[in-house]
């Protein structure tokens, strides 16, 4: 089985990227070959800064590893180290119908945050279909928020085979039956999120363990007693519950059980120290990865080489039956080695 998911380098990570993310990165990468890229071109399709996102690359390649990815069994890389992404993006645009762009909410949601919206963002989810289809992907491991996109990676991909003859699979999406969509623990009607949640109510990986008890103390729960779910009228509860299952890796039945009238104190500061063993290693490994930053490039050029072999084939296909004359390399393009991070 060929397994694919990306992630953005900008931006701190939370709890829900770890529920919905690097969790399952890292127990898919036992399941078949795995690729995992940090997806730095998506990066640059709103407002950043170009410091903020070399630094939050090397960060984001230690985190990934922190998180439990072995680079002898998964391949990790940066997404701009393998040109294939760009090149493949460009040709499935001729497939992709504006009115499905029109359509994602994601940009929608994201263009009535700013005042300028780059094209970059609206074409962002042809980028998302060339990353996956180009290595055959069979599983997309990722968050409930990521379901429209993958759909979208499906279409396309449905549209291209009919027009050009069979090329490449079609992608499933993973998403995880407990954590698959964590929210905010102050306003638990909208997901964690550092960009679109409330600082108090987003749980960052590498936040100390008296922050995390602080923002645990003061989750939003609701005026009864009782530990159960119920997504209408408990959310912020609900929520807890689903974050104590993922943290100790229990059953919600079970966490209910647990904690049956024991009150919403007690149950909150159990799972603020169940999240604090959870991330106090990840936290240190990643300290300590972080401190060789020449380690972490030459892991990440071992992964670009092998990326740039298994994604190859794929855009060589493209290329050929979309009528394109090779040339003498057997590339549109001219081969682009990576910089140097």
């Amino acid at each position: 089985m060929r397994i694919f998911s990306g992630i953005q380098p900008t931006g701190d990570k939370h709890l829900g990227n770890y529920s919905g993310g690097f969790r399952q990165y890292a127990a898919y990468q036992e399941r078949g070959d795995a690729f995992f890229c940090i997806v730095d071109l998506h990066s640059i399709t709103v407002d950043y800064d170009p410091a903020d996102l070399h630094e939050q690359t090397i960060n984001m390649a230690a985190m990934l590893f922190a998180t439990g990815l072995d680079p002898e069994r998964s391949t990790v890389f940066v997404q701009s180290h393998v040109p294939a992404h760009a090149e493949a993006a460009w040709l499935l645009g001729s497939v992709t119908s504006f009115g499905e762009l029109r359509r994602m909410t994601q940009f929608k949601d994201k263009a009535d945050r700013q005042d300028f919206v780059s094209a970059g963002l609206f074409s962002y989810p042809v980028l998302q279909a060339a990353d996956i289809l180009l290595y055959q992907t069979d599983a997309v491991p990722v968050g409930e928020d990521q379901r429209q996109h993958i759909e979208v990676a499906r279409d396309i991909a449905e549209r291209f085979n009919g027009r050009f003859g069979e090329t490449f699979r079609l992608p499933e999406m993973i998403a995880p039956a407990v954590g698959a969509k964590i929210m905010d623990l102050q306003e638990p009607e909208r997901k964690m999120s550092t960009t679109g949640g409330t600082p108090q109510g987003t749980v960052r990986l590498l936040d100390p363990p008296d922050v995390i008890r602080k923002k645990f103390k003061t989750a939003v729960t609701d005026s009864g007693a009782d530990v159960r779910r119920d997504a209408d009228s408990k959310p912020g509860i609900t929520n807890l519950i689903e974050i104590m299952s993922v943290a100790t890796g229990d059953e919600m039945d079970a966490v209910e059980a647990r904690y049956d009238g024991q009150g919403y104190g007690h149950f909150k500061e159990e799972v603020a120290d169940a999240v604090i063993a959870l991330l106090d290693p990840i936290r240190s490994r990643y300290d300590e990865l972080r401190s060789d930053p020449r380690e972490l490039q030459r892991l990440l050029a071992i992964g670009a080489e092998k990326a740039r072999e298994a994604s190859d084939p794929t855009l060589q296909a493209m290329l050929e039956r979309m009528g394109f004359v090779k040339s003498e390399a057997g590339r549109l393009f001219g081969a682009v080695r990576p910089r140097e991070l």
